[in-house]
């Protein structure tokens, strides 16, 4: 399935939520939950400043959907988030068995410009979605919000690297 204006409205919500999260002194990470019909049932941005980094916005979104939606419901629903999920937010997604996934932006490029800034790398593998769920629907990186959002990491990192 190829990446739709109106899924490219979505993101535009999963890369606002981002810049929120960085404003807010946290990693600038969005995502957002949408049902087969189009309603946003969940959305949320990281919340790790605290120290606690398993607070991500797809994980968050995995355990509301596992308490307030049916399997089939979840099934049908998409995330769309600013960056590909990490391992742990894959795992959850898969477990829950929530449907396809929108990236604005993936572990690979994440990878790469991390890389360019100087950052250590990461305690944990940037693996790709379909290396942890089996048959998930993932969509994605849309090149218009990629250079939006290494900006966004980049102030990330140097605001990190100063602090």
């Amino acid at each position: 399935m190829s990446v739709t204006d109106i899924d490219r409205n979505y993101l535009r919500r999963a890369v606002d939520l981002a810049k929120e999260a960085l404003q807010k002194g946290d990693q600038p990470f969005g995502s957002v939950l949408v049902s087969k019909d189009g309603e946003v049932l969940f959305e949320d941005h990281n919340h790790v400043s605290d120290g606690d980094h398993t607070q991500h916005p797809e994980f968050n979104i995995a355990r509301w959907a596992a308490q307030n939606m049916t399997p089939e419901e979840r099934q049908l629903a998409t995330v769309y988030t600013s960056g590909e999920h990490c391992p742990m937010c894959s795992g959850a997604h898969g477990m829950v068995g929530l449907g396809r996934i929108v990236i604005a932006s993936s572990s690979k490029q994440l990878q790469a410009w991390r890389e360019e800034m100087g950052a250590p790398p990461s305690n944990v593998r940037g693996l790709a979605i379909q290396e942890v769920i089996r048959e998930i629907v993932v969509d994605g990186p849309v090149p218009e919000f990629e250079e939006e959002i290494k900006e966004l990491q980049r102030q990330a990192f140097e605001r990190g690297k100063n602090a």
